[in-house]
């Protein structure tokens, strides 16, 4: 059984849940896949050619004999409601290349974002079964007439599609009109790649707040800088590429590290005393289900979180500690340094959030 996924992110970015589903997927049927990697769905701006620092790469991740990526051209004219017609001549060999690969009657098609070649292909393909995974609130991410363009692409896709995966409970009432298609589908952990649990906190004299992952525009610098002044003596390390520079000169205890590969990320955690999740409250956010949370949580961190998306559902878990505004933050981080790590917990926590969980409850095979 082979499976076409158009995805939203590209094959060698930052593993997310994306390359997670098809691993799975390979896993459950041996079939092949065919990832098509995004093109650009909006107007360029300034910003996406000059970042603050400049943009690290990771290396490159070998792929699998059952994989096969390609990637369409197309031109930046997608909030055009002409785009279609335009880019279309550029997806030839797109088509030919989707048509080719699934010439197996039972090949299913994913899709990861709402977009016009999604579109296409759904229609080009007529009567394939077809998912849509909404691991996040797409329009969220856009402005203007490329916010309203987005939204009418995934009105349209929805009507299409015989499944609708959603990741947090936000999207679930975003989507809660589409019945019986839609499935709530968290995201997870991969309990194979993870590390053990930690046994017992590292009580030494500078501990380590950590945090991995993109410093996009809804990293809430102002939160994280109030950590370190409330913790002079520690350590508060950020790893990942950052696109969001810091409102003012950054004290000298917080440490800013280049992105590293999911591998190495796991195990820049187990050096953490408490794991961060600096997100803003916001549109872009509600939807949100971090995956730092599984990953802190499977190894048997703390979570010290802000109030956003699927975090402001976790407020009684216990190991984390959400700042529903600032003025409780020193009560929070306290109590998130003084948390003691309870081995038996952290691993069954992990083994009930894996990935091959999260899809196998989703029934799609």
């Amino acid at each position: 059984m082979k499976l076409v996924y158009l995805s939203p992110l590209h094959w060698h970015d930052f593993e997310q849940r994306p390359h997670k589903l098809i691993d799975w997927w390979h896993k459950k049927t041996g079939g092949d896949v065919l990832w098509v990697n995004p093109y650009p769905t909006r107007l360029p701006k300034v910003s996406d050619f000059k970042h603050w620092p400049m943009k690290l790469t990771q290396p490159l991740k070998a792929t699998p004999k059952w994989l096969l990526t390609i990637t369409p051209p197309a031109l930046p004219i997608e909030p055009f409601h002409w785009s279609g017609r335009v880019n279309k001549f550029l997806w030839k060999k797109t088509f030919n290349a989707i048509e080719h690969f699934i010439s197996d009657d039972s090949a299913l098609i994913g899709i990861g974002k709402p977009t016009e070649l999604a579109l296409q292909v759904i229609n080009r393909f007529d009567g394939r079964f077809v998912f849509y995974d909404a691991m996040d609130d797409f329009p969220a991410f856009y402005s203007s007439f490329s916010r309203d363009t987005m939204k009418v692409r995934e009105h349209e896709i929805s009507k299409r599609v015989n499944v609708i995966w959603v990741s947090s409970s936000k999207l679930k009432k975003k989507w809660s009109h589409m019945g019986g298609k839609l499935k709530l589908v968290h995201n997870g952990v991969d309990a194979f790649v993870s590390p053990p649990p930690i046994s017992e906190n590292k009580y030494q004299n500078k501990r380590v707040l950590g945090y991995v992952g993109t410093v996009g525009r809804w990293f809430d610098w102002e939160w994280v800088l109030e950590i370190a002044r409330l913790c002079p003596e520690d350590t508060v390390r950020i790893i990942g590429p950052i696109f969001n520079a810091p409102p003012r000169v950054i004290p000298s205890n917080i440490e800013l590290m280049p992105p590293c590969s999911h591998a190495e990320a796991i195990k820049a955690m187990q050096g953490f005393d408490v794991g961060l999740i600096p997100f803003k409250d916001t549109m872009l956010t509600e939807s949100v289900d971090p995956i730092k949370y599984y990953e802190y949580k499977s190894i048997g961190l703390p979570v010290l979180s802000t109030y956003f998306g699927e975090m402001a559902y976790r407020l009684s878990v216990k190991g984390v500690y959400v700042c529903k505004v600032n003025d409780n933050l020193s009560e929070m981080l306290n109590q998130a340094l003084l948390h003691e790590t309870d081995r038996s917990l952290a691993n069954s926590f992990k083994l009930e959030n894996t990935w091959g969980q999260r899809f196998d409850s989703a029934n799609l095979i």
